[in-house]
């Protein structure tokens, strides 16, 4: 029988807490994640911050704290920061830099009890000892954000990620990590000039095909080209596939058999309420999907509904 799908919190339990916090990792691990994601930039004093974007605005008080520190473009860039500097910020949930209101206006509230910003080595530290203190084996998913603007900074933030990664017993396809990336020619370079033994996700978004030269119309083709460096895939679910349209499962069917007859795991992202139309349920849109194409995992806002949704499926005659 094969395993249950693997229920991934995407930046944590991020319906409930703000993202990328240590409470909404904490979240995530007591409601029943098997893997809690990680999005990785670099300090100036060459740190790895788990953040979302390379810039702050969006999900701290930067502007108020160090105002005028921001660059031409109006962004307060992680990287133009100390760690020092980066830890007195409040983190709040991600608003929109135009009209300056929540993203989620029914998730948690902006203001209110205090958060913060924190370090790689922090969250893999408390990861592990919640697992020791629970009795569970719950994985780590960090992503290598933006390694072309890295590079631009003269910096190297695969060779940081994964030294902090190792350090911690992260080394292999038996540790219970997934490192996944947009960029192939990062994910190329990982596996090629740090050897690194890892299992690798290359993630798909629009941009993808352009830049990796990828053919969206030969499936098989481009499934083929990850496989020679990857482990698995990370598509996205866009707007049509929560219709449960016949046509929509036959797509995701067919990429996922693609996908493991090349010995791919695929874990599309993201299952959250807001994306569903009015009055559905996320339990049972989830479930059924899970049911009709066979993919190994998925990355949720809410891991509590996420693990809901695999228990019901496992339930299931």
């Amino acid at each position: 029988m094969p395993d249950p799908p693997i229920v991934i919190a995407h930046r944590g339990a991020s319906a409930y807490l703000p993202e990328h916090t240590l409470e909404a990792k904490a979240l995530a691990h007591a409601m029943g994640a098997d893997f809690i994601e990680q999005d990785l930039v670099l300090s100036r004093d060459d740190e790895i911050v788990v953040i979302h974007d390379i810039y702050l605005e969006t999900v701290t008080n930067v502007a108020n704290l160090f105002p005028g520190r921001n660059r031409e473009d109006g962004h307060y860039y992680v990287i133009d920061f100390d760690w020092a500097e980066l830890r007195q910020l409040d983190a709040h949930q991600r608003m929109d830099p135009e009209t300056g209101r929540a993203v989620y206006p029914d998730r948690h509230p902006p203001e209110g009890a205090t958060f913060h910003l924190h370090r790689l080595g922090d969250e893999l530290e408390l990861i592990q000892e919640l697992n020791r203190a629970k009795g569970k084996r719950v994985g780590v998913y960090p992503e290598i954000k933006n390694p072309s603007f890295h590079r631009g900074e003269g910096r190297d933030i695969s060779k940081r990620v994964l030294s902090v990664l190792n350090a911690h017993g992260y080394k292999d396809k038996n540790d219970l990590c997934y490192l996944q990336c947009f960029d192939p020619v990062e994910l190329k370079r990982i596996r090629t000039e740090y050897h690194s033994r890892l299992k690798l996700v290359q993630l798909i978004s629009g941009n993808l095909w352009r830049e990796a030269e990828f053919d969206p119309s030969n499936l098989g083709k481009t499934v083929l080209q990850i496989a020679q460096y990857a482990d698995g895939i990370g598509p996205p679910l866009g707007p049509s596939d929560t219709s449960e349209d016949e046509d929509d499962y036959l797509h995701w069917i067919s990429l996922t058999k693609l996908a493991h007859d090349r010995g791919l795991v695929v874990h599309p992202y993201t299952f959250k309420k807001e994306m569903l139309p009015e009055g559905s349920n996320l339990v049972t849109f989830t479930a059924n999907f899970l049911k009709r194409t066979g993919v190994d995992g998925f990355f949720t806002d809410f891991p509590d509904l996420g693990a809901e949704s695999v228990r019901s499926v496992r339930d299931q005659p």
